[in-house]
């Protein structure tokens, strides 16, 4: 305890500082997070979240009785229903997911790689690219997927017209799961590509010009350079931005949702769509979308250990 307000006294003013972040934390985070996994061993839904049913008469009289259908603890039947398929397509969605979120986290890192390795040479107008390569990071998710889905689409889209200048046959490009998912991934590889590129580029700056100097005097090649010297230097900024990316990617709702809705069919839907079909489509099962998202979050946790633990493994302090 002495030591508790020793420490206290001495550095007050930093707890001054992180309280306030904490209480918003608390209200924004913290709380809605626990409430989240109380719903989820609950059966709410739209139905029968209120306690009371209250009726008007003609007279215009208000009368309130009970609600004979009110939600009920039901422990662990949520996710029962929703890992044994009974409801839901859960393993549907978690093999889209994993496509979708490898897909992408491999193509935003080689990409963004390349292109921090391009721009980190002495090129003319390289602040000039430098800013077009960060613009796509800049434009809001919702505009980029709603300009997409108009280049890619049959009648009116940039695509299809270069196809049908060429002599082609305009293609649907949504009307199947393939071609869809393909779509899908593009744009977020657009989307994402420039970040992975400026973290890239920030860590390629920050290793010591020497290293490459001694390796050049070597007789090493610019192969042997980049793999012997840049990669091992990149590893703890490869490591943080590709878990970062894979959590973003995990959970990217709105280029799915904003493109293909999840289709066709509900071959495009991922785990976090099926969680927003669950909550705000049909009879909205509050229930079941909050195991959706106690699912992901579980998910995600396994995987940030797991991931933390192989790079520990390898020898990589982090």
């Amino acid at each position: 305890m002495e030591r508790l307000r020793n420490t206290y006294n001495k550095y007050w003013y930093a707890w001054a500082m992180v309280i306030p972040v904490v209480l918003v934390l608390a209200v924004l985070v913290f709380y809605p997070l626990f409430q989240g996994v109380w719903m989820s061993f609950t059966n709410i839904n739209e139905a029968n979240q209120v306690g009371e049913v209250c009726t008007k008469s003609l007279g215009g009289a208000e009368t309130c009785a009970a609600n004979p259908n009110q939600w009920q603890f039901i422990g662990l039947g949520n996710y029962a229903d929703l890992l044994s398929g009974r409801v839901g397509e859960f393993w549907q969605n978690f093999r889209i997911t994993l496509i979708w979120t490898f897909t992408c986290v491999f193509f935003h890192y080689t990409l963004g790689l390349a292109l921090a390795v391009l721009i980190n040479r002495q090129i003319k107008g390289r602040g000039v690219y430098r800013v077009l390569l960060i613009l796509p990071w800049a434009v809001p998710a919702f505009v980029s997927a709603f300009s997409w889905k108009f280049i890619f689409d049959r009648d009116n889209g940039l695509v299809n017209g270069v196809i049908s200048a060429l002599g082609g046959t305009r293609v649907e490009f949504l009307d199947t799961v393939p071609k869809a998912l393909a779509v899908v991934i593009i744009v977020n590889v657009w989307l994402g590509v420039p970040f992975m590129m400026v973290a890239m580029l920030g860590g390629m700056q920050s290793i010591p010009g020497e290293l490459y100097e001694a390796a050049e005097m070597d007789g090493a090649s610019p192969w042997q350079r980049f793999t012997n010297v840049t990669l091992p230097s990149l590893r703890p900024v490869s490591a943080s931005v590709i878990l970062l990316g894979t959590i973003w990617t995990f959970n990217m709702f709105p280029i799915i949702f904003l493109i293909t809705r999840g289709g066709p069919a509900g071959g495009t839907d991922i785990l976090v769509t099926g969680s927003y079909r669950a909550a705000f489509e049909g009879l909205r099962n509050y229930s079941l979308a909050s195991s959706y998202g106690v699912l992901i979050l579980s998910i995600l946790i396994v995987y940030s250990i797991g991931y933390r633990f192989f790079l520990r493994k390898q020898g990589e302090v982090w």
